[in-house]
């Protein structure tokens, strides 16, 4: 009799782990060769694995829900051949004299399941589910991060899988149904001391009706899925940009005619950030449930516009480790093909931390909302003249000086008010110290 060691099968070139699902078969059972021994998840795709060899199972090493390496033992199966398949061969007939006896279900198989919601409960504020199983697959995960849906609202999705677990399947259908349960609450009982939201029918009036096109809906769900995760905070300062616009004034001629590349303000607030960032590194991070990623690299996005109106973030990447020249190129390149809609994938991956110039437009300052999943983003006013009282050597003085607000918003879930407000500061402090006898 032979022991086999049955190993987490290679499911794809990049796929490291699996979620076990479900086992088809239990410690004692006989499978066959080919027979479908257990079903299993990646963030990439729900698959069932078969049996690689005709035996009876005598130990399964996991249990479903665990998360298992590529190449692990996960169960035993010892094969014996004769006395295997007479057992088969047994248990088959007995299947068979069972089936004879069972009316068969009439039920389509492939008939796709749809929600059954009816138009007036689209938007009501309370629902009842049974869905009490919180565990998802890697792939169910997977497609609700890509749709801004949160583990609240995949709570609420009725589930077909065996023990009331969550399918691919399933979430599909639900998009495609327009995610009734979207801003759904569970049915509790009302306190009637608490304040609730009245339901008021607007008049949204008339006039021309534009639908949104793909992106924009995409901004919008990303947008509302940020306040809605993100309890957002902000803070201001101001900062003299005197000596930096001026040394900018003097030597942009000079850095396009030496490096062929234009010399904005971007790259000189990037470089800031990206100083600062190093200085207070768990801004540069994001959150997976109750777990902080503190990132290492420090890759700044920049919010764009494109010429539909619509915005994206195009990435510097390794902010931290270019000189100016790298930073100019690099900032001129994406800007160049946002403006042209030239941007590809890697383009716009990786940002740890945004900024949004909103003084492009003529902003002052502005309330940026966070561009998830990370915890901060700095919008950057206007760089505007006014008087302000300076101290010399003579005394207080009034001179015009060149000022500007930056404003940052941060996630109060895992930034205080103390991270927020010193790496803001500090961001300041290295536009106002910018050294004027600096060579291009």
């Amino acid at each position: 009799m032979a022991t086999i060691e049955f190993k987490m099968p290679r499911l794809g070139e990049s796929i490291t782990e699996a979620a076990i699902i479900t086992w088809f078969k239990g410690e004692g059972d006989v499978i066959e060769e080919d027979e479908m021994l257990l079903e299993v998840a990646t963030d990439k795709v729900d698959s069932e694995v078969p049996s690689n060899v005709t035996g009876v199972i005598k130990e399964l090493l996991y249990k479903p829900n665990d998360v298992v390496k590529i190449g692990e033992t996960i169960a035993i199966i010892q094969s014996d051949g004769d006395n295997v398949k007479t057992e088969i061969s047994t248990k088959k007939q007995k299947s068979k004299h069972i089936e004879e006896k069972t009316p068969k279900d009439t039920t389509e198989p492939n008939k796709k399941r749809r929600l059954e919601v009816s138009p007036k409960s689209v938007g009501n504020e309370s629902f009842t589910l049974p869905n009490t199983n919180t565990f998802f697959s890697p792939l169910v995960i997977s497609i609700a991060k890509e749709h801004h849906i949160s583990y609240e609202e995949l709570a609420r999705i009725p589930a077909t899988g065996k023990e009331g677990r969550l399918r691919k399947s399933d979430v599909f259908n639900y998009i495609e149904d327009g995610r009734p349960y979207r801003y759904a609450q569970p049915a509790v009982q009302q306190d009637p001391t608490a304040y609730r939201i009245p339901q008021l029918n607007f008049d949204k009036g008339d006039g021309k009706l534009i639908e949104m096109d793909r992106m924009r809906r995409m901004i919008a769900d990303h947008m509302v899925y940020s306040k809605h995760t993100s309890p957002h905070v902000t803070a201001y300062v101001e900062a003299d940009l005197t000596n930096m616009v001026h040394w900018r004034n003097k030597h942009k001629a000079a850095f396009q005619e030496t490096y062929g590349e234009k010399l904005t303000f971007t790259p000189l607030f990037i470089e800031a950030v990206a100083k600062a960032i190093k200085d207070f590194p768990n801004i540069n991070a994001s959150v997976d449930g109750n777990t902080i990623i503190v990132k290492e690299n420090i890759n700044i996005g920049m919010a764009t516009a494109l010429p539909s109106g619509n915005l994206i973030v195009p990435v510097v990447k390794n902010a931290d480790t270019k000189d100016l020249k790298s930073l100019a190129e690099n900032v001129n390149d994406l800007v160049g093909k946002a403006r042209e809609n030239k941007l590809n994938g890697d383009d716009i991956k990786g940002s740890t931390f945004t900024i949004s110039n909103v003084g492009t437009f003529g902003s002052v300052m502005g309330t940026p909302i966070i561009n998830q999943p990370e915890v901060a983003i700095l919008a950057l006013g206007i760089i505007k003249k006014r008087p302000e009282v300076i101290e010399t050597e003579k005394g207080d003085e009034i001179a015009i000086r060149s000022m500007m607000y930056l404003s940052l918003s941060f996630d109060h879930r895992v930034v205080d008010g103390y991270l927020g407000g010193s790496f803001l500061r500090r961001v300041a402090d290295y536009l106002e110290q910018f050294d004027t006898n600096r060579k291009i």
